[in-house]
C-alpha cells in the first residue's frame, strides 16, 4: 500500500490522536496546575479515545497489583520507578485489589475485559480518581505500562503532573517485533546489552536477536571448548576505514571479549523481566573463522587460520564431511540451549561459499554417500541434520534465507534479508517467516546524505523509508500471510565500533520500526508520526541517547522543468517543528539567511545550502546541492538502452539535471546498466557553440561496477551525421571506490546534438559469467 493511500485510510484513532497532539495543557489541582504533556504515544495504539478530566499524580498515589503475583509486583515497581524518575513521586506498591471506593490509585490486574487482545494486548482506562490497566497476561500489562510511561512528561519536572483521561484498547499487529545486535564484529559490554534491551522494551518490542559468533570473533563461553573464547574471542587488529578503501590498512590494537555463561544468564533474566525473548545466533556452516582458528581440524584444509581483521565472506567454513564438525556443533548447541530458554535458535546459514567443499574429499564423499546433487544440497543436509538435533530437544531453528537453497529443512523458520523474496518463497511452503530486508531495516546503512554521516557500510535507509516498510507482501494470499510472524531490524557492526555509535544508528529509526510492527497498517500516518516524534526526541535527550540528528538535515529536492530549462527547489526535513533557512551562493545558512516558506524557482546555476533551526540553534548539519545550468541542462535526452530497474534514479533526465552524484552507487543519483552499453543523445534544441563535453562513471569492483571499456563523444548538426571528437579507450585501474570524470574538448563548433557512447566492460560476458555493471551520471555540455 502506498503512502498516499495509507494517509487516506487513516481512521478515527489517528484523527483522535492528532486532535490533541499539538501542545501540552494543564488542569487545575487545588491552588496549582498539573502539567499534562502532549499525547505522543509510539507506537500508536489500536484504539484510543479522550475522556473528560485527568488523573493527578501526587505523593499519596499508590499502585495496586493482584495479590501474591510476583510478576505483577515487579511490573508495578518498574512503573513506580519510571514515575519517580520523571516526577519525583514514588508511588507505593500495594499487593491487593483496591476497594471500590479507593481513589488516587493505579490498578494493574490480570482480569482482562476483552478476550480478543491475546497475550500482549491490554486495556487502559484513566479516570480522574483511578487508573486501571488490565490484560490477559503479565506481558500485556508490562506493555501497557510503556504507554503510561509515554503519558508522563518527556523531561523530569517538579511541577504537579496529571495523566489525561483516556480509554485505550491495544494489541500488537505482529508477534515477532525485534532488534538484532552483532557483537562479533565489535564487542559491547553487558551493561550496554542490558540498555539495548531497555530500548526494545520502551518500544514494545519482544525479541532480541543476539548475533554471537562470526569470522571476526566468538563471543559466548562454551565450557567444553575453552579455546573458542581464549583464541577465537580475540583478533590482532581491525580494518581501518571502509572496506572499499584500498590498499587495506589495519590497526594493531587487539580487539575482543566474550560473555561468560553467568553473564549470559544475567542478560537473559534481565530480558525476561521485560518480557523480551533472547534469540541467540551461532553461525554455521559459514562465517566460522573464529571457531576454525581455535579448532582448525573442523575445517576442510586443516588451517592454520587467524581470527579475521577485515570484513567480508571467506572461503573457509565448517567441513560438512567431517563427523567431528557435527559432534562439535551439537556440543556447542547443547550448552547454548541450556543458557537460552527461547524456543527459537538462530543457526545462520548465510553467505557460506562452497569453494572448499568442492575440493574436499570428505565433503565429496558425503555428497556421494547421501545421494546429494551438489554442494547446495550438502548445505541443506548440514542444516537439516542440525535441525533434527535441535528439534529432538524441543527447539526450532531459524536461519537466513540462504537455507532455502538446496531444500528447506522441514520445520525451519526463515529470516528473509535479501529482499522479501526468500520470505515469500518460505511462506508459500508454509514455513514461518521473519522479514528483515536490507532495503528497509538494515540499520547499519546510512540514514541521511552519506556525505553528512559517519562512515557506514552503504545503502540509504531514512526514517521515512523505515516507516514505509510493509512486512506482508501483497503477492501472498491471506492464508500465506499468516506465516509472516513479523520483522526486525539488523545492526551489523563492521563500522559501528562503540556503544555511542550503536545508539546513533538505531535511533530514531527504531521508533519508526516499532510503529510498523505494532500499529495496524491502515492507521499508520507519516505526518502524525512526525508530530509525535517531536516529543520522542525530548525523551531521547532525557535518556542521554546519542541519537542521529539526520532527520533534522534538510533534503533538497530539485525538480527540473524541461519546458523552461529551469528548476524548482523544495526543502524538507523528516523532523517537524523547525525552521529552514537557505542560501544560493554557497555561504553557510543561518537564521539571518532567507527563510524557506515554500518551493522556489532557479533560473541560473546555484549552490544551494540549507539547514534547520530551532530557537536559533542549528538542529542538523548543513545540506548542499549544486545545480549547474549548463547548455544540456533540462534538454531532451534519449537512451538507446534503459537502465536496470534497480538503478533508474530520475530516468534519462538524471544525466542532464545539473547535479553531480556522490561516490555511492545506491544513493539514488546514478543510472546503472547491467551488461548493456550506454548510448545517450542530447538535443540542444538549436545550433549553438560548445567547447567541452564531460561525463562521469563510477568504479567499485567489489560490487561488480567497472569503468567503461571505451567512451566515445560525438557531435551533430542534424542528428543524422555525427562527428567523433574524442575517444577514451584506456581507463585508470585504481583500487577502491572512485568517480572518473572524462572531458572531451570540442573545437568551438556550432552543434545541436551531442552523443555519448560508453561500452560496458563486461557487456560480452559469457553465459556462465556474471554481467558487469556500468554506472554513469551527469553529461555536462559547456
Amino acid at each position: 500500500m502506498n503512502l498516499t493511500l495509507r494517509k487516506k485510510m487513516v481512521g478515527l484513532v489517528t484523527a483522535c490522536a492528532l486532535s490533541f497532539l499539538a501542545a501540552p495543557f494543564t488542569v487545575a489541582t487545588g491552588q496549582e496546575k498539573a502539567q499534562q504533556p502532549a499525547l505522543s504515544i509510539i507506537p500508536q495504539p489500536v484504539k484510543m479515545s479522550r475522556q473528560n478530566g485527568s488523573f493527578a499524580l501526587n505523593k499519596d498515589t499508590k499502585i495496586f497489583v493482584d495479590a501474591k503475583n510476583e510478576q505483577l509486583r515487579k511490573i508495578g515497581e518498574q512503573l513506580a520507578g519510571s514515575i519517580k524518575e520523571m516526577t519525583g513521586i514514588q508511588p507505593a506498591i500495594v499487593q491487593k485489589a483496591p476497594d471500590k471506593n479507593t481513589t488516587n490509585s493505579i490498578f494493574l490486574t490480570l482480569t482482562s475485559p476483552v478476550d480478543t487482545l491475546g497475550e500482549e494486548g491490554y486495556t487502559l482506562k484513566i479516570q480522574p480518581d483511578r487508573v486501571t490497566l488490565a490484560a490477559k497476561a503479565p506481558n500485556g500489562l508490562f506493555l501497557g505500562t510503556q504507554t503510561i510511561r509515554q503519558l508522563l512528561p518527556a523531561q523530569p519536572t517538579t511541577s504537579p503532573v496529571a495523566l489525561p483521561a483516556l480509554e485505550v484498547v491495544d494489541k500488537p499487529r505482529f508477534s515477532w517485533r525485534g532488534m538484532h545486535l552483532d557483537v562479533a564484529r565489535h564487542f559491547f559490554p553487558v551493561e550496554f546489552v542490558k540498555r539495548y534491551i531497555d530500548y526494545l522494551a520502551m518500544h514494545k518490542m519482544n525479541t532480541f536477536h543476539w548475533h554471537l559468533t562470526e569470522d571476526q570473533g566468538w563471543r559466548i563461553e562454551i565450557k567444553k571448548y575453552p579455546k573458542l573464547t581464549q583464541v577465537g574471542g580475540w583478533r590482532d587488529g581491525t580494518l581501518i576505514g571502509h572496506y572499499s578503501n584500498q590498499p587495506h590498512q589495519f590497526s594493531t590494537e587487539r580487539h575482543g571479549g566474550f560473555y561468560t555463561q553467568e553473564q549470559i544468564k544475567e542478560v537473559v533474566k534481565y530480558a525476561q523481566d521485560r518480557y523480551i525473548t533472547v534469540v541467540p545466533e551461532i553461525e554455521m556452516p559459514g562465517h566460522a573463522l573464529a571457531a576454525l582458528t581455535a579448532y582448525p581440524e573442523l575445517s576442510c584444509t586443516g588451517g592454520p587460520f587467524q581470527v579475521e581483521k577485515k570484513w567480508g565472506v571467506f572461503d573457509d567454513v565448517f567441513c560438512a564431511g567431517n563427523e567431528k564438525t557435527f559432534t562439535f556443533l551439537e556440543d556447542v548447541m547443547t550448552e547454548v540451549m541450556a543458557l537460552f530458554p527461547s524456543k527459537i535458535v538462530h543457526i545462520g546459514g548465510d553467505e557460506s561459499p562452497k569453494t572448499r567443499w568442492e575440493k574436499c574429499p570428505k565433503c565429496q564423499k558425503r555428497i556421494a554417500e547421501q545421494g546429494l546433487k551438489d554442494e547446495h544440497e550438502l548445505q541443506s543436509y548440514f542444516i537439516q541434520r542440525m535441525e533434527k538435533f535441535m528439534n529432538a530437544r524441543g527447539r526450532t531453528i531459524i536461519g537466513w534465507d540462504e537455507i532455502l537453497e538446496g531444500g528447506l529443512a522441514p520445520n525451519a523458520y526463515v529470516m528473509s534479508w535479501r529482499g522479501t523474496e526468500g520470505g515469500i518463497a518460505a511462506a508459500k511452503q508454509k514455513h514461518y517467516v521473519v522479514m528483515t530486508p536490507g532495503s528497509h531495516v538494515y540499520f547499519d546503512h546510512y540514514q541521511g546524505e552519506p556525505g553528512l554521516e559517519p562512515v557506514a557500510i552503504g545503502g540509504l535507509t531514512t526514517l521515512e523509508k523505515v516507516y514505509s516498510f510493509e512486512p506482508t507482501p501483497d503477492v501472498l494470499s491471506a492464508e500465506e500471510k499468516k506465516y509472516i510472524l513479523g520483522a526486525q531490524a539488523n545492526v551489523w557492526t563492521e563500522y559501528i565500533p562503540t556503544t555511542q555509535q550503536v545508539e546513533y544508528m538505531i535511533f530514531p529509526r527504531m521508533s519508526a520500526l516499532a510503529e510498523v510492527l505494532w500499529t495496524p497498517a491502515a492507521q499508520k500516518n507519516w505526518n502524525s508520526f512526525q508530530t509525535r516524534m517531536q516529543q520522542q526526541y525530548k525523551r531521547y535527550n532525557t535518556m542521554g541517547v546519542n541519537y542521529a540528528k539526520s532527520t533534522f538535515n534538510v533534503k533538497p529536492q530539485i525538480l527540473i522543468d524541461t519546458t523552461k530549462a529551469g528548476a524548482t527547489v523544495s526543502l524538507k526535513t523528516d523532523a517537524l517543528g523547525t525552521q529552514i533557512f537557505y542560501t544560493l551562493d554557497g555561504s553557510a545558512p543561518s537564521p539571518a539567511a532567507k527563510a524557506y516558506t515554500g518551493p522556489f524557482q532557479l533560473v541560473q546555476s546555484a549552490d544551494v545550502k540549507a539547514a534547520s533551526f530551532l530557537d536559533g540553534r542549528p538542529m542538523g548539519k548543513v545540506s548542499s546541492k549544486k545545480v549547474d545550468m549548463h547548455k544540456a541542462f533540462a534538454q531532451s535526452i534519449k537512451l538507446v538502452n534503459a537502465p536496470h530497474r534497480s538503478y533508474t534514479a530520475a530516468g534519462a533526465l538524471t544525466l542532464v539535471d545539473g547535479q553531480q552524484a556522490a561516490n555511492s552507487f545506491n544513493n539514488g543519483q546514478w543510472l546503472g546498466f547491467l551488461g548493456t552499453d550506454v548510448e545517450a543523445v542530447i538535443d540542444l534544441k538549436e545550433k549553438q557553440r560548445i567547447n567541452s563535453i564531460t561525463s562521469s562513471f563510477l568504479q567499485t569492483k567489489n560490487d561488480g561496477i567497472h569503468l567503461p571499456a571505451r567512451v566515445e563523444y560525438a557531435i551533430s548538426k542534424d542528428g543524422k551525421k555525427y562527428k567523433t571528437v574524442k575517444v577514451f579507450s584506456e581507463m585508470p585501474d585504481k583500487p577502491g571506490v572512485f568517480k572518473e570524470e572524462l572531458v572531451a574538448t570540442v573545437p568551438n563548433k556550432k552543434v545541436r546534438y551531442v552523443k555519448v557512447t560508453a561500452q560496458n566492460a563486461r557487456s560480452g560476458a559469457k553465459p556462465d559469467e556474471k554481467k558487469g555493471w556500468l554506472f554513469t551520471d551527469e553529461i555536462t555540455v559547456k
